[in-house]
């Protein structure tokens, strides 16, 4: 009889602990999606600020050239997240 409670016991932690891996991978996988979506569309951006900035002022100037600035800067930084 203690056989049984034990083994029924044992069961059902063992399918609490699967949930809680499963429903954490599931986490984990949406989260890296997200990343890496997001890294997709900074860098989709950058390009096309660059293409309609082909001569290169927009970038050399002080107010806009800061964002250029800073899209690369996020792109850098999303890069080290998805390269880990």
């Amino acid at each position: 009889m203690i056989d049984i409670i034990t083994f029924t016991t044992f069961a059902i932690i063992i399918l609490v602990c699967l949930y809680i891996v499963v429903n954490l991978y599931k986490k984990c996988d949406s989260l890296e999606q997200w990343v890496d979506s997001t890294y997709v569309a900074i860098s989709n951006t950058l390009t096309e600020m660059q293409k309609i900035d082909s001569t290169g002022h927009f970038e050399a100037d002080d107010e806009v050239g800061v964002i250029f600035t800073q899209l690369k800067n996020q792109l850098l930084e999303l890069e080290k997240i998805t390269e880990e």
